[in-house]
């Protein structure tokens, strides 16, 4: 597999990544058979039907060895490869711009002169700027911005400044950024790559994968980028309470049978379409099993607005009839739009447009169905609460934290829940290669599972997972072995992932000075030498130190580094109440991505003074001041 990788110039490569991320919309990191002919499909690619077919068995028959019809991203360029080599490929990259909707940039990248294309979708430009037009609609910072014209390249415009992007990831996770720290009059040019710099490292603590975008290609609209970017966020606010231990009614989707704990491994997805069709089988309907090809005649739609419409039976609401005098429509698209005016007395008449529905559009479905979800789940938990109320806890900071890292990083599949997703030891396995802890992958089981001794399978991969990080990485790992991880025992999960996250934070140091070994002792002598240069009366005795819960070292620490990034005005210093001191962590925190640092840790990390957490803050900023100096 890996000779017919390294044959792939990396422009044909990250094209081949753009194509497959289409495809797999729920970035599970595999395609099944019948997205694949999706992908040829709408790739409109110049070959005859049979053709097509007979590529997309090859590919299936090829790469598929159990027959599960699900490929993942190694074993789809490998057979692409092989079809390129027959001259398919040269109409492949272009056909695939061809596909209606998709508008195609070129440009002239720096490894070749030959030019690249990225490829955009039309309709989600439309969609996300509808999006961000009603959700910021009242704020009087984005007044000179909105309403953006869908129809025009105005979102690339707007988001330019930084402003519109910090403020929807405030509405897709609230507080993650602090007002006070957005610059938003008198903008110049550096003010500007602030605001980039806090909104992408912002981004990127609420989970978004934000590793080949920098502020000048959002400054600079890269269409490709900046939706790929703005979709990420959207998700995250869209997908924050399809979450059981956010939303407890969602245990009325529990199967005859099933334990709340395979309940609660699925991802937010995989519950949105069980809740579909939860609410079919009451309209008794048939089920759907995706968002593309089972719901283009808008049909299952209709039942599922109608199953959901407030009947009036609380007294607070008044009932909302869904007219399903469109529903006979021979029409397809008439259909659509009939029913998205159904859609529209609910509420919820976005992402989708008529043409978007009956072209079955994976991802502006999906965004469709779970608005249809936040605002009308019409669930009910059911009455007999003999659950197990411990597994309802939802996660820690610290466990949130974890996961947003990962995430961040671009590991595939993408994590959702930090112990069942972590049980194959996958995850572990890339953040391992990222962390330059050398991994032997013919010795990994990759998925898919049989289903006969799948889980043995799991389990060893987690034993080799140990291994290593006893062998190679010389973690501390006393006493785990690899079916804690399988069975996603807490404490000891979270003692391998720290000494993950750790081993990440002081690589980069290490980078920064010249390959010098860094410890928790260099960060500290820094930090307080740093302070004393900078006349500051703060200074710190350890990550453990009571001072830290003020905030005062750190953001004096940014002050030595960035003067001026610090406005006086906004920090507190003395008799300092709880809210004082989570004010100043907020401040500190964005202040601190603003001016380049990805900070993960959260407010409450500093004001508790969690030790793991503040070491990452300091450590995050001495790389900042490091990177100055070089």
């Amino acid at each position: 597999m890996e000779n017919n990788i390294t044959t792939i110039s990396r422009e044909d490569l990250e094209e081949l990544r753009e194509a497959f991320s289409k495809i797999d919309i729920d970035n599970s990191g595999y395609v099944s058979d019948y997205e694949l002919q999706d992908l040829f499909k709408e790739a409109s690619l110049p070959l005859p039907g049979y053709k097509v077919r007979e590529i997309a068995e090859k590919i299936i028959a090829v790469t598929d060895s159990n027959k599960d019809g699900r490929i993942n991203f190694e074993e789809f360029v490998s057979v692409i490869q092989e079809l390129k080599s027959k001259d398919v490929s040269k109409s492949f990259r272009k056909s695939i711009n061809k596909k209606q909707g998709i508008t195609a940039i070129g440009g002239t990248s720096a490894i070749s002169s030959e030019g690249t294309q990225h490829s955009y979708s039309e309709e989600e430009k439309v969609a996300f700027v509808n999006w961000i037009n009603k959700a910021l609609q009242d704020d009087p910072d984005c007044k000179h911005l909105l309403p953006m014209n869908p129809s025009d390249a105005s979102l690339f415009k707007s988001l330019a400044d930084g402003i519109l992007l910090c403020k929807m990831i405030n509405f897709s996770q609230p507080d993650t950024i602090d007002e006070r720290a957005i610059n938003k009059k008198k903008l110049t040019p550096f003010t500007i790559s602030e605001n980039l710099n806090l909104a992408l490292n912002s981004a990127s603590a609420i989970g978004c994968t934000v590793v080949n975008i920098g502020s000048q290609d959002l400054q600079e609209g890269k269409p490709h980028l900046v939706l790929g970017l703005l979709w990420q966020i959207i998700k995250v606010g869209l997908f924050a309470d399809i979450e059981i231990s956010r939303n407890e009614a969602l245990i009325a989707l529990l199967n005859e049978g099933e334990e709340l704990d395979q309940l609660m491994k699925l991802s937010p997805e995989e519950l949105l379409l069980r809740w579909v069709n939860y609410h079919l089988a009451n309209a008794g309907w048939q089920k759907i099993s995706n968002f593309s090809q089972d719901i283009k005649d808008s049909r299952a739609y209709y039942h599922l607005l109608n199953q959901i419409a407030p009947k009036g039976d609380d007294p607070d609401e008044l009932p909302i009839k869904i007219d399903f005098s469109g529903f006979h429509d021979k029409n397809d698209l008439r259909r659509a739009e009939y029913m998205l005016q159904q859609a529209d007395k609910l509420g919820c008449r976005q992402f989708v447009t008529p043409a978007d529905v009956v072209a079955g559009n994976p991802k502006l479905n999906l965004a469709f169905v779970a608005n249809l979800f936040n605002t009308y789940p019409a669930l009910h938990k059911p009455d007999n609460s003999s659950y197990d109320l411990n597994l309802l806890e939802g996660e820690s900071n610290e466990e949130r934290t974890f996961r947003n890292w990962m995430n961040s990083l671009g590991v595939s599949p993408y994590v959702n829940h930090l112990y069942s997703d972590l049980s194959d030891a996958l995850i572990i396995f890339q953040l391992y290669d990222m962390t330059r802890v050398p991994v032997d992958w013919n010795h990994v089981n990759k998925p898919p599972y049989p289903l006969l001794g799948g889980n043995m399978k799991k389990i060893e991969n987690c034993n080799y997972a140990v291994e290593l990080g006893k062998t190679k990485a010389k973690f501390s790992l006393v006493g785990i072995a690899g079916h804690d991880l399988n069975e996603g025992n807490p404490t000891l999960t979270l003692a391998l992932v720290w000494q993950l996250m750790r081993r990440y934070t002081l690589n980069v140091l290490s980078d920064l000075g010249e390959g010098e070994k860094v410890n928790d002792e260099i960060i500290i002598k820094w930090v307080n030498q740093t302070l004393a240069k900078a006349n500051k009366k703060t200074s710190i005795t350890s990550f453990k130190d009571k001072s830290i819960s003020s905030s005062l070292p750190v953001l004096d620490l940014i002050d030595a580094i960035a003067p001026k990034a610090v406005r006086p005005e906004m920090v507190k210093r003395d008799d300092l109440s709880y809210q004082d001191k989570l004010n100043n962590a907020k401040y500190a925190i964005s202040v601190a991505r603003k001016i380049g640092a990805r900070i993960y840790a959260l407010p409450d990390d500093l004001v508790e003074v969690k030790p793991k957490m503040v070491m990452t803050v300091f450590a995050c900023l001495m790389g900042r001041g490091l990177n100055k100096v070089k």
